[in-house]
């Protein structure tokens, strides 16, 4: 096979297909929720929080031997980043729970096999399940 066939092949596949697209609507499926906390659960929380925004929250360290150099430790974004993970981890828990509980709703489930057949004691050969003598040792079945 040539180099192209070969990619061709792999490249439509199914399963290569279906993951394509799963990624692209995941893309997009995270820019929803993202929004979702950005522009309406983070300013519910900014005015709960005493101080309003306390993203920009901050100590300064200073150098002592030069006054130029400052470090500045932004705990209120590095704890701003870490409940929005939180908040979209939850947010897509709830909705991908909904959505396998909507699915599972759905499928149905298998029939159960009910027996046809059965084996005499005697000669082991296979009978109908209402025989009451078997056809091969004619033995009397209870």
């Amino acid at each position: 096979m040539s180099f192209m066939s070969d990619f061709k092949s792999f490249a439509f596949k199914g399963n290569a297909v279906d993951l394509a697209v799963g990624v692209v609507i995941g893309a997009a499926f995270g820019k929803i929720v993202s929004a979702l906390v950005g522009d309406v659960i983070m300013p519910v929380v900014a005015l709960i929080m005493p101080s309003g925004d306390w993203r920009a929250s901050g100590v300064v360290l200073r150098h002592a031997a030069n006054a130029k150099d400052d470090v500045i430790l932004r705990w209120g974004d590095f704890l701003g980043a870490v409940l929005d993970f939180f908040i979209v981890a939850l947010v897509l828990f709830l909705i991908v729970a909904k959505v396998v509980k909507a699915a599972e709703g759905r499928l149905t489930k298998p029939a159960v096999a009910v027996a046809v057949t059965k084996p005499c004691p005697f000669c082991l050969e296979t009978l109908p399940i209402a025989a009451t003598r078997c056809k091969a040792c004619t033995s009397a079945l209870t």
